[in-house]
């Protein structure tokens, strides 16, 4: 089930919600517990069994943690730890990486193995992520051990970020799992951040998602290096979109319900490095790798040849955590290579160019990097990457020119829907409004910035919906990490 449905629109999540408000406090842990479930096995009944696995198997194991330091048996907590990460790795290993290995074996030894075909379960990255990062901060002290098991389900299995995230750690909402309070201004903000990432996954990313499908599927004698730009382009704003949407309605649902949910894009398309991207980009995933990989191994205090090793190590485990194959960790390591000449002279040496020189350096780069993260196949992207610096193919052809005449109006509004300018329209409007009538309370500013985003909302939720009942291009890309 995702989220821009017609069942999770108009049955699921109505139902959910009107079930929750109506449901006592202390109740309302475990009707979103079996919401969340029912969501879940609505597509994948069968590999329900595995999260609910990593759900006991890390309750269990922060229970023991905490126990045993309580004891000051630290030595039986660090055994539990270990158990913990290793078990969550190997389950991740065994359904997202095993027929990679396989293969890779297949490549390097003469006999074959058959791959085990296993599919991936959905969402799988992300809540054995969250469920690792509880036990490490439990055995660190940074959290108290959940005592309720219905709680810490909740905390993993909540279903407005189960699948695609952002990566909630436990102490970002251990207050909220025990005691929550909403207020009708919640309920209705967290709704129109749920209908703008909406419009932003089917108006934006589907429409210009299928011009890349089009383009990626056009035969060798077609293509030139304007169409193959464009393709690059058209992915670049699909992945944005297609995610940050799906985070905009995960954030929306949980203020809806009472969480805080951590952002997790902060318009990455307008940086000025490829480092400013990573920070502005995946905030969350970027966060836990910080925190529970690069500074455990030591971060930047052991000297300039173990930092690099470190770098390395975040920016290999960056690319294979999003999918099985090894283009992604060509794309790992693509950001890293970036990222080091960056750290090493390149964002002083951008200091003394204009702004725009640094942010068309930054976004060439990126729409590089997308496209070698669009192609899982290395034969499929060396001839992309040929065609899109001219090896073999014309300039342009008579399908370039179609393509970008049709496309040209999408990509101008894709680009202004990707920066902060609609924010400032907002604002723009609100200083119009405040002028023409005069305050009649104190909180003036915030009901007109209310009636011009409400206003703005019904109009992309009725566009949003019309678009899905005709049945239009609706994929989710980050449904296969």
């Amino acid at each position: 089930m995702v989220f821009s449905s017609i069942v999770f629109l108009c049955g699921f999540m109505p139902i959910v919600f009107l079930l929750y408000y109506f449901c006592p406090s202390g109740y309302r842990n475990i009707l979103l517990l079996i919401a969340s479930l029912i969501f879940y096995a609505w597509g994948e009944p069968c590999y329900i069994f595995i999260m609910l696995f990593s759900t006991v198997f890390d309750y269990c194991n922060g229970r023991l943690i905490s126990t045993f330091k309580s004891k000051r048996k630290y030595k039986s907590a660090k055994f539990v730890l270990i158990l913990s990460v290793v078990g969550n790795l190997t389950i991740l290993g065994v359904f997202k990486y095993i027929d990679l290995i396989i293969g890779t074996l297949n490549i390097l030894r003469l006999d074959e193995i058959s791959p085990l075909n296993i599919a991936l379960p959905l969402g799988i990255s992300f809540y054995t992520f969250q469920t690792m990062s509880y036990t490490i901060d439990v055995y660190k002290g940074r959290v108290a051990a959940q005592k309720s098991i219905i709680d810490f389900g909740t905390y993993v299995c909540m279903f407005p970020q189960l699948i695609a995230g952002p990566i909630v750690r436990y102490g970002h909402v251990a207050k909220d799992l025990h005691k929550r309070t909403f207020t009708e201004q919640n309920l209705a903000l967290g709704f129109q951040r749920f209908v703008m990432g909406l419009g932003k996954k089917v108006i934006l990313a589907n429409q210009v998602g299928d011009i890349w499908k089009d383009i990626s599927q056009t035969s060798a004698s077609d293509i030139s290096i304007s169409l193959a730009w464009l393709g690059a382009l058209c992915y670049t704003f699909q992945i944005y979109f297609d995610f940050s949407g799906y985070s905009d309605m995960a954030i929306g649902m949980g203020q809806m319900l009472g969480f805080d949910f951590p952002e997790n894009f902060d318009h990455p398309y307008l940086s000025k490095s490829i480092t400013e991207f990573w920070k502005r980009w995946h905030i969350s995933l970027g966060t836990w790798f910080k925190e529970y990989v690069y500074i455990p191994l030591g971060g930047n205090r052991c000297g300039i040849v173990r930092q690099v090793i470190n770098l390395f190590v975040v920016w290999c485990l960056t690319g294979l955590w999003h999918g099985a194959a090894w283009s992604f960790l060509l794309w790992g390591i693509y950001f890293f290579v970036l990222v080091y000449i960056e750290k090493w002279f390149m964002l002083d040496f951008l200091k003394k160019f204009p702004k725009i020189f640094s942010h068309v350096y930054a976004m060439f780069f990126v729409i590089i990097g997308w496209v070698i993260f669009s192609h899982e196949d290395f034969s499929g992207l060396i001839d992309y990457v040929k065609a899109l610096f001219g090896v073999g193919v014309p300039i342009i052809n008579n399908v370039a020119v179609y393509k970008w005449y049709t496309s040209i109006v999408l990509l101008i509004i894709l680009g202004f829907a990707s920066t902060g300018f609609p924010k400032r329209i907002v604002f723009k409007l609100e200083a119009v409004f405040a002028a023409k009538y005069p305050a009649v309370d104190e909180d003036y500013g915030e009901k007109i910035h209310f009636w011009i985003v409400s206003v703005y909302s019904f109009f992309v939720l009725i566009v949003s919906l019309s678009m899905i009942v005709s049945g239009s291009y609706n994929p989710f890309l980050y449904f296969r990490f």
